[in-house]
C-alpha cells in the first residue's frame, strides 16, 4: 500500500542548514510529526540514505520525509458505503456529504459514517492512510467536507480554521424574513449545561461571528447565504435561532418538521482552503440540494 513522501531538492541558497531546519521551515512539518518520521526506517532520506535531523546539507541533494501513515490506529471499521468525492489527491479528499450521514463515528453510529466509509475507500485504493478529519459538519448538513490523508496535512489545514485562507459559505433555508436582510451576528456559544450537544449564547463563550445574507424569500421562509468567521458547533444554527429565525426542520434550535424536511436546512455550498504541501488556493462548490430546493416552492437558476 501506498504511503505519502515529501520530496525536497536543496537549492545553493539552503546549503549548510540542518535537516531539521528545512523540515521545520521549509516543509512546515509540525514538532509532532517530526518527532514521530525520525524515528521511521525510511522517515527521513538524504539522497536515499538514512539520516538525522542533525544531518547538514549540500546544494543539489534531496531531501525526502515520509509523512503517510504507517499504520491505521483510529480502529474505526472500514465499511464500503456511498462516498460523492469531489476532488482527491495523496494529501486529500473533498467530499460532497449526504445529509443523514454522520462524520465522525459515535455511539449509535459506528459503521456507517464518513468515517468507515473512507477507510473502506482507501483499503480497496491501495492508500494506507487513517481518518484525518479537518472539520465537520452535523450529521444533518449536506455539502462539502475536507478530509486529510495523513497528519501533517491535517495540522496544515487545521491551521488555517478561523483565518481567511480557510472560508466557508452556507446556503439555509430558514423561518422567518431576517430584517435587516444581511448582516452579521456576533454571539459567543457554549455549551448548554447537563447537555452534551446543544449550544447556546452566552457570555462566557467562545467568540462566534456569522455573516448572513438573504437571497430570497417564499412564503414565509429565507433562503440565506452564510459565511463562517468561526466554527463553532451548531454555530448558524444557534446564531439564526438567536435572531428570532430558526432554520426550517431544525428540531433542536427551532421546531421539528418531518413533514416539511427531515433535517435542518442547511447546505455547505462553497469551500476554500490553501493546499496543505502545494500551498495553492483551491475552491470547490456544490449546488443547494433538492430537499431544500423544494421549501422554497419554485425553481432558483441562481443557486
Amino acid at each position: 500500500m501506498t504511503s505519502r513522501r515529501l520530496e525536497f531538492p536543496v537549492g545553493p541558497e539552503l546549503a549548510g542548514q540542518t535537516v531539521r531546519t528545512l523540515l521545520r521551515r521549509e516543509l512546515e512539518l509540525s514538532g509532532t510529526v517530526l518527532r514521530r518520521v525520525k524515528w521511521l526506517e525510511d522517515g527521513i532520506l538524504l539522497d536515499g540514505a538514512r539520516v538525522s535531523v542533525r544531518a547538514v546539507v549540500q546544494a543539489g541533494q534531496l531531501l525526502s520525509v515520509r509523512v503517510g501513515d504507517t499504520e491505521v490506529k483510529s480502529e474505526i471499521l472500514p465499511v464500503p458505503g456511498p462516498l460523492d468525492l469531489v476532488y482527491e489527491d495523496e494529501d486529500l479528499v473533498v467530499l460532497n456529504k449526504a445529509s443523514g450521514v454522520p462524520v465522525h463515528p459515535g455511539p449509535g453510529h459506528y459503521d456507517d459514517t464518513i468515517g468507515n466509509f473512507l477507510l473502506a475507500y482507501y483499503e480497496t485504493s491501495g492508500v494506507l492512510a487513517d481518518f484525518h478529519p479537518v472539520h465537520r459538519l452535523d450529521k444533518g448538513t449536506s455539502g462539502l467536507l475536507v478530509v486529510a490523508k495523513h497528519a501533517h496535512a491535517q495540522d496544515q489545514l487545521r491551521c488555517q480554521l478561523h483565518t481567511d485562507q480557510f472560508r466557508r459559505t452556507y446556503l439555509a433555508v430558514c423561518e422567518g424574513v431576517p430584517d435587516p436582510p444581511a448582516g452579521v451576528v456576533d454571539a459567543p456559544l457554549g455549551r448548554v449545561p447537563e447537555s452534551l450537544i446543544q449550544q447556546e449564547v452566552r457570555p462566557d463563550g467562545l467568540p462566534a461571528r456569522t455573516h448572513y445574507e438573504t437571497l430570497a424569500s417564499v412564503q414565509g421562509r429565507a433562503l440565506l447565504r452564510l459565511v463562517l468567521e468561526t466554527g463553532r458547533t451548531h454555530q448558524i444554527r444557534v446564531h439564526m435561532a438567536y435572531i428570532g429565525h430558526p432554520l426550517t426542520g431544525d428540531f433542536l434550535y427551532g421546531t421539528e418538521a418531518p413533514e416539511v424536511i427531515p433535517r435542518p436546512a442547511l447546505h455547505s455550498a462553497e469551500l476554500s482552503f490553501r493546499h496543505p504541501v502545494t500551498k495553492e488556493q483551491m475552491t470547490f462548490s456544490q449546488p443547494m440540494p433538492e430537499d431544500m430546493r423544494r421549501l422554497l416552492e419554485q425553481e432558483m437558476d441562481f443557486i
